[in-house]
């Protein structure tokens, strides 16, 4: 379950996910770097990276995800890891013990596109974006 946090002024969309669906290492850096540079230009204030798909992360992109952190914490934004494997959770885990990083496990249901209209409560739009790389 993710939690709910209240918007800042300046955010412009609640929640932003992203499947990372392979190795995140340094050949691949600068193509989910440019995908996250356009998602924080958003302004969300939450960005959820599902790392359930991927299974290696070099020191390069862990790097990545702590600047990431950093710039979502400056606007008070949050950063949240869904499902990393646990030989990655322990590498995030010992990087900065300091500053970990926010790990949540299981995968929500996003809400039924066949939802009926004026059912209830209007909810606010989500974006998702899935990031396949190319080798």
């Amino acid at each position: 379950m993710t939690a709910h946090h209240p918007l800042p002024p300046e955010c412009r969309v609640p929640r932003v996910e992203l499947d990372i669906t392979a190795e995140l290492d340094l050949s691949r850096l600068s193509e989910v770097g440019a995908v996250l540079d356009r998602v924080l230009s958003l302004h969300p204030a939450e960005v959820v990276i599902d790392l359930s798909g991927c299974r290696h992360l070099d020191a390069a992109a862990i790097g990545l995800l702590f600047d990431v952190q950093r710039r979502m914490t400056r606007r008070g934004g949050v950063l949240t890891l869904r499902d990393p494997h646990p030989r990655i959770r322990r590498i995030l885990d010992t990087a900065r013990p300091d500053q970990p990083l926010p790990v949540a496990g299981g995968t929500p249901h996003p809400p039924s596109r066949g939802d009926a209209v004026g059912a209830g409560p209007a909810r606010p739009a989500l974006g998702r974006a899935r990031v396949v790389t190319r080798s």
